[in-house]
């Protein structure tokens, strides 16, 4: 049995799953807004004193991952059967912690809650998290000094980015430079959890570390030239780098005694969403990409050599499985769908009517626009997919899915999965043990819905074709 966690913007979610038998056995969640309300959040973040700063508090984690764990118990989740323990965490998120931290991981008491326990050792009260649009500034200083953003993305896999980590410990360190002095460690979301779990500071593993704008991806090193632009004494204060599948060690004796995990049970590095979702949704190796069809829209894909987008609007991260990972995230997409359903006083039965239908329209100009749009911007990743997996809210529509095959030319296929990151999290733990391989758990846990492909229109992909 193997145990995935996925700490979310909204929620800390966990799922079980038997890999010997193919199944998932549990799933259980703590909603941050409902379950801990004396954090006072909407939708698990708050909104910082200046513009654009946007933060969660790290003890709301760790608050939840107690809960979690007591409603596993509760569901009846024998947690002594869990071999391995992995985990997902928001990307970018940075937690900052002084000198207590490593000793009170050691010396953590089951008696007392670990909120309780881990509050002295915050630097800093909140953690500034992906949706922080604050960095400007820093984004600029850090792109000038290193010989611009063309240098930045060649080394790093992506342009000064403001809700990346670098620039959100950049700005920390000028405008707090007396708990920057206190802090004695930066771990990011994912690390920050896995340390718990294995009760000492553990590594960042290459794909979330890959999104701090920190990392160089040729040599899988923190960049050093970088790392010392970005902040005086951050090398001294960043965690080492690790390949995600590398086991940190046993779980900490804390979870042992208050949840019967069994002493022997291996904590794989966490890594981010994003690169967890690559492996949940059966696409680490290359030759598949996924379009994520949320609130935004998110195009990624596997890729043996990291190439990086040359106009800028595209990331790279390191996966999980080994390699890289390619992706472009497209602002409030399915937002635009839902606004122009609204205008037009329709059903989305008939939205998706009008998808399918070839003549012009205004449904059919904004989905045309939005595909091409987004398959011009992926050009870069070199990638030529015989199948596209998709996923989300408006995944559901066919007319919206037949349009991606028409325009990628490739073959659409739906994932039943509304958990990928979680999935992903278990799969990962199972495969750091050595004892399952990639492919084995993909043809166990990521089998498109049946009867879900979609397949390009011939005479729909001429028109696109001539566009």
């Amino acid at each position: 049995m193997f145990l995935g966690l996925d700490c979310s913007t909204q929620s800390l979610s966990a799922l079980i799953i038997d890999a010997r038998e193919g199944s998932i056995l549990s799933e259980v969640s703590v909603n941050f807004e409902n379950d801990l309300p004396h954090y006072q959040t909407s939708s698990g973040f708050v909104h910082g004193d200046l513009p654009g700063e946007i933060f969660s508090d790290p003890l709301m984690w760790v608050e939840a991952l107690d809960l979690l764990l007591t409603r596993l118990v509760e569901s009846g989740a024998d947690l002594s059967t869990i071999e391995a323990i992995s985990g997902s965490g928001q990307q970018h998120a940075t937690v900052y912690l002084n000198d207590r931290f490593n000793a009170t991981l050691e010396n953590l008491q089951s008696a007392s809650c670990l909120k309780d326990q881990l509050a002295p050792c915050l630097s800093r009260p909140l953690s500034p998290i992906w949706m922080d649009s604050s960095t400007a500034q820093e984004c600029e200083e850090i792109a000038s000094a290193i010989g611009g953003n063309d240098e930045l993305c060649r080394r790093t896999g992506s342009t000064a980015t403001q809700r990346f980590s670098g620039a959100q410990i950049r700005r920390f360190s000028k405008l707090s430079p007396k708990a920057w002095q206190d802090t004695a460690h930066v771990h990011l979301n994912s690390s920050f959890l896995a340390s718990l779990l294995a009760g000492k500071s553990v590594s960042i593993d290459y794909g979330d570390g890959a999104g701090m704008n920190l990392m160089n991806l040729k040599s899988g090193d923190w960049d050093e030239e970088i790392v010392n632009i970005t902040a005086e004494g951050l090398a001294d204060k960043l965690p080492a780098l690790k390949p995600s599948s590398t086991i940190a060690g046993n779980i900490s004796p804390y979870f042992v005694e208050k949840y019967q995990f069994n002493p022997e049970a291996k904590v794989a590095l966490w890594s981010g969403d994003n690169p967890c979702s690559l492996v949940g949704m059966g696409a680490a190796s290359p030759g598949k990409m996924v379009i994520s069809l949320g609130t935004s829209y998110t195009l990624f894909a596997a890729m043996n050599q990291p190439v990086t987008d040359p106009s800028g609007f595209g990331h790279v991260f390191g996966n999980p499985c080994g390699g890289f990972m390619s992706l472009i995230c497209f602002s409030e997409g399915a937002l635009a769908l839902e606004k122009l359903r609204s205008e037009l006083d329709i059903t989305w039965n008939e939205f998706s009517d009008a998808a399918m239908s070839q003549e012009q329209s205004p449904i059919r100009s904004l989905l045309d626009k939005q595909f091409l749009n987004m398959k011009a911007r992926g050009e870069w990743m070199g990638q030529s997919p015989g199948t596209i997996y998709v996923t989300g809210g408006a995944s559901k529509n066919q007319g919206i899915c037949q349009t991606i095959a028409n325009i990628f030319e490739s073959n659409v296929q739906r994932m039943s999965t509304s958990s990928s990151a979680g999935l992903g999290a278990s799969m990962r733990a199972a495969h750091a043990t050595g004892d399952f391989s990639l492919d084995d758990l993909e043809k166990k846990f990521t089998v498109p819905d049946s009867e879900s492909t979609i397949a390009p229109d011939p005479e729909a992909v001429k028109i696109y074709q001539n566009l």
